[in-house]
Formats: C-alpha cells, structure tokens, sequence
C-alpha cells in the first residue's frame, strides 16, 4: 500500500499543494514550523479520519477558510483508489472514493492505513488517559471500521444524556423531573449499547497486540522488562462478566451521583489503559528511556496488527521522531523501519536527522511549498 499523489487545499498552512509520492522511502526535510507534519498529518488522517494532533477538526482547516480538502491516489496492488475527503468543523465531512459520494466514513476505513510515530507519542506512556484512549479507538477503527459509526453514536448519546443531566439538576416541579428522569431511561440503553460494544472491541484489541507489544519492546529497549497492559474502566472493577449488565447495574446505582454532578460518570469516555514494566506502573516509575521504548512498542505492534496480504504493509510515518531518540533506539527503529518493506514517509529538520540507511527520495519542504529533490 502506498499514497502515490497527495493533494491538499486550506489545510493547515496549505493553501495548496500536490505531492507525488514515490515507492519505497521519502523523506521531508525543511526547518521546523515550515509544514512537514502537516502533509503527514494529512495523510495519517485519510487512516482514521481524525487527528494525532488535535481532538477538532477546526485547526486543520487553514486560518480565514471555512473548509479543507485532502485528495488522494493510493495503490494497493495492481489497483489504485481515489480517496478525498472535504474536512467541515461543525458539521459532516463529505468523502469520496473514486469520485462517488461515500454517506457512511465506515466504507472509506481501509483505503488507507497507516501508523504514525510522532514526538507526542511520549504521552501514550506519561499523558493522561486520553491520550491512550485515543490510540486505541484510532486503531480500532482502522481494525473493524463499524466502530467509527458506533464511536459517533457514543459520543453523540454522551453529549444528549450530559445535556440531560444538566437540565433535571435545574428543573425545580417534581412533573418536570419525573419526565426527565424517564428519558434518561432511555440514553441509559444507548449508553449501555454502544458503550458496551466499544469496552469489548477495545479489550479484544489489548489482546491482539499484548504479545506483539512485549517483543517489539524487547527489541527496542536496551533492558528486559515484563511488559503488561490492563484496561481499566470507571466504576466497573470486573469487566469478566455481562459489560453491559454490569454498566446497567453501575448506572442504576450512581444516578444521584450523576444528577447532582451534572455529568455522565460511566463508560468508556472515562476509561484508561494501565502500562506496566516489571509490574509498576509506567505512568509513573518508567524512565524517560523506557517510556519511549515503551511507546515505540506499541506502534510496532500497531504496524503489525495492520498488516493485510492482500493490500501489504500499512504506510509507515516517522514525524520527526529520530531527534528526540538515543543512538540505539534509533537504529532500532530504522531497522524496522527498512525491514517494513511499504511506503515509509519521514520528516526531518535536518537530514542529519535520518539514519544512513533511511535515506530515501529527498522533499524540501519551505515556506509553505514542497519540491523533490
């Protein structure tokens, strides 16, 4: 799988610009502040269609505009595919494939897939819970793409029923609470149904790629360590039973909590992923060292989880990651990266910056415009 073409209009810093790709490794080169992650940006978004960077679409689209586009030709195999997708914050994106309207972003998941390293990707070990959140769900969707319509369904239920919960702790007759109460009934089930279905694709996602996750550490790091992870989920200690009786039963018993708070308490919103080594919690006994090994292992088990023999490797994105890496870990991560045998993109203030080995087609990225060579 490779992105042949990249054409972007308004994004980011881009009023407009179209790239061609080539097979193999490509390297972006240009001081920082300049652009580079934005194009890689742009094409990880085509994987999940949601940022690395950002959690609203908003800042994508370039300053004054009301909208971005990102084209795309992506080959898989003898066949090469359209992808466009019209980014509008606020409202719904509209994509094609192939030029034909696409009404549901589940039947665009798969086109493309990608794993992207990224400085931020320390915040997978030491950032808060939402940080591990959001890399599981965007591989997930990448995985099973029906969880990009239930994650939807999800976060708009939550917004409803916090709308809910905000309203019945203002409303002061007893008929009023009594109706409110009784819709809440109602968000109660979606909530259990679509929180439910994302809890259980999330833990049979930790189990696919624990062991992939522990070796990939063991190459990485330069000490042995028992690599472990353990979903957590608020308010629900056992998660080896009924998911959803048990949030029933959860949400059935803090509704006073919720209606005093004015907030939904429960599910998968709230939820964490616990990293250990050696049985102590990375978050916050890991060394700065260990943190990044760690977090390098989860993409390489992300890569791995992603690999199809029908459309190849997934594209493989290095955002300005070997500056932050020792010698070792870089080297590592270059070994893989040239072992990955799929499109590699990497970005780089300099090219000094890049392993030997790594040295591709040259982009020079600057002011705004991008030229081979």
């Amino acid at each position: 799988m490779r992105i042949s073409r990249l054409e972007l209009t308004d994004f980011r810093n881009y009023e407009h610009i179209a790239v061609e790709f080539q097979p193999g490794i490509n390297v972006l080169v240009g001081p920082n502040g300049q652009g580079k992650t934005n194009v890689v940006e742009a094409v990880a978004y085509l994987a999940t269609f949601s940022s690395h960077r950002v959690a609203n679409d908003t800042a994508l689209v370039r300053a004054g505009c009301d909208r971005a586009v990102i084209r795309s030709l992506v080959d898989q195999g003898e066949r090469t595919m359209g992808l466009d997708v019209q980014i509008n914050p606020g409202r719904a994106n509209r994509l094609q494939v192939n030029r034909a309207p696409v009404r549901r972003t589940r039947d665009a998941l798969g086109i493309v897939r990608a794993v992207m390293f990224a400085p931020e990707d320390l915040g997978l070990v030491k950032g808060d819970p939402a940080a591990r959140r959001r890399f599981l769900d965007q591989l997930l969707v990448q995985t099973s793409p029906r969880f990009a319509s239930v994650m939807a369904d999800y976060d708009k239920t939550i917004k409803q029923r916090n709308s809910l919960l905000r309203s019945s702790a203002k409303s002061s007759s007893s008929i009023e609470r009594e109706t409110l109460h009784s819709t809440l009934d109602v968000w109660n089930d979606r909530l259990v149904q679509f929180g439910a279905d994302i809890v259980a694709g999330r833990l049979a996602l930790l189990d696919r790629i624990a062991q992939p996750t522990s070796e990939a550490y063991s190459q990485v790091a330069s000490t042995r360590n028992d690599v472990a992870m353990a979903y957590t989920a608020a308010r629900l200690p056992d998660l080896s039973d009924d998911i959803g009786q048990r949030m029933r039963e959860t949400l059935d018993a803090i509704r006073g909590e919720e209606l005093a708070r004015g907030v939904t308490l429960l599910g998968p919103h709230r939820d964490d992923v616990e990293l250990s080594l050696n049985a102590l919690p990375a978050r916050g006994y890991a060394s700065h060292g260990e943190s990044w090994s760690l977090a390098l292992a989860l993409r390489l088990a992300s890569y791995e989880v992603l690999h199809d023999e029908q459309s190849g490797d997934p594209i493989l994105i290095l955002d300005d990651v070997f500056a932050e890496l020792d010698q070792q870990r870089r080297e590592r991560l270059a070994q893989a990266a040239v072992e990955s045998h799929g499109q590699v993109l990497i970005t780089a203030a300099v090219s000094g910056d890049v392993p030997e080995s790594l040295r591709g087609v040259r982009f020079s990225v600057d002011s705004g415009a991008i030229v081979q060579g």
